[in-house]
């Protein structure tokens, strides 16, 4: 079992937790909660009943069971009657300004982890950064929690630890599968998502911004939607989401990164595959199989160290290696210092890897690298329209 982290003041409390959206990534989140100590879920909201079912059954499966659970069609109606310290959204993207607003406006404090992305807009980034500001007291968390996978935390390490020299480039490939099914399928249009590479490749955009410790200033992308979702119609409208594309990313230091996605690539050994190669020495990090790759230019092939990456922390594997448990592990050590330690993924750095996204979704409209001073200071969504 993991101890619970002691804080200055003692605080050992068992803090309760409310999923807004229980679909798969909320029902995901009451997984990993059930396995960390120190936390309960007391309430769930999701206007979907279905939805709301399958949460009471896993629930009822879990060792407390579901006999406190509220159940709410509606995160105003959870506000408002159930007890929480700490509020998850996993709403489908285009609903998270709306909720963190409402909850910022509550006059009780809940603290909030919001699933990536952050918004679907830049202009919507803002509203809720303002509105953060304005609550000093909460704490909002950004779940970009691929930063938390094992391999990739200590590739990470490296980079922090300069080991690996002046970064000079950063390469990420992602071959998957295509996008899984959601309710009412809302994940197969750009006006709900922000776009396949705001939803899906925020996470990647955040990695490179970590990794070059630098502010991004332009980005190139070429996209298609070749193979996925083709052949489905959902109220007369065709999916317009891209399933493949090539994105480079080029920051004020010099450094330059590049994100190969696709989504029709399930024969693929590894999901991702991140590459980092300093002046000094190249590192590798790959998932789901665990390992690190770190090589000097001195030592050549032959000096390679290849090692598995674990985290003994972890109590849940879940759907991302881990990483979700370890997510929850830190956002709660923050909570219970009282605003001693900040959440590790805040608000800003959620806004930069939607912006990312956000200029590498217009950068293939338009054909062209796209200043990201484009993006931030304008509402990609009017600039959009206007091209049309």
């Amino acid at each position: 079992m993991i101890e619970t982290k002691v804080t200055e003041n003692g605080d050992h409390r068992v803090l309760r937790y409310g999923i807004v959206g229980v679909g798969m990534m909320g029902r995901e989140h009451m997984l990993n909660l059930a396995a960390l100590p120190g936390a309960e879920v007391v309430a769930i909201a999701d206007p979907h009943v279905p939805s709301q079912l399958a949460a009471l059954s896993l629930a009822e499966s879990s060792p407390s069971g579901a006999v406190s659970l509220q159940v709410f069609s509606s995160h105003k109606e959870l506000l408002d009657k159930a007890d929480c310290d700490i509020l998850v959204i996993a709403t489908p993207n285009m609903t998270h300004a709306e909720v963190i607003l409402d909850i910022l406006k509550h006059p009780k404090p809940h603290h909030i982890l919001v699933e990536k992305p952050l918004c679907t807009t830049i202009a919507d980034c803002k509203k809720v950064i303002a509105a953060a500001e304005a609550r000093p007291e909460v704490l909002v968390q950004v779940g970009l929690e691929y930063r938390y996978m094992p391999p990739v935390a200590e590739l990470l390490r490296h980079v922090k630890n300069d080991a690996l020299g002046r970064i000079r480039m950063i390469s990420i490939r992602e071959h998957r599968f295509p996008f899984l099914v959601k309710v009412h399928n809302w994940n197969r249009f750009n006006e709900n998502t922000g776009g396949t590479l705001v939803e899906k490749c925020c996470h990647f955009f955040d990695l490179m911004n970590l990794i070059s410790r630098a502010r991004p200033v332009r980005v190139m992308a070429s996209g298609s939607q070749d193979v996925n979702h083709l052949d489905e119609l959902y109220n007369g409208k065709r999916p317009d989401i891209i399933d493949n594309a090539f994105t480079i990313v080029e920051y004020e230091n010099g450094t330059r990164a590049v994100l190969d996605l696709c989504m029709f690539a399930e024969g693929s050994w590894n999901e991702q595959e991140i590459v980092v190669v300093g002046e000094a020495a190249k590192g590798e990090a790959f998932v789901p199989e665990n390992i690190v790759r770190v090589g000097k230019r001195d030592g050549g092939r032959q000096r390679v160290m290849t090692y598995e990456c674990f985290d003994n922390r972890i109590k849940y594997e879940g759907l991302h290696h881990g990483a979700s448990y370890l997510e929850h592990l830190e956002f709660m050590d923050a909570v219970r210092s009282h605003g001693q330690n900040p959440p590790s993924v805040g608000l800003y750095a959620g806004l930069m890897s939607v912006a990312i996204g956000v200029a590498a979704q217009r950068s293939i409209i338009l054909g062209r690298f796209v200043e990201l001073d484009e993006v931030l200071l304008e509402d990609f969504v009017s600039n959009e329209k206007a091209q049309n």
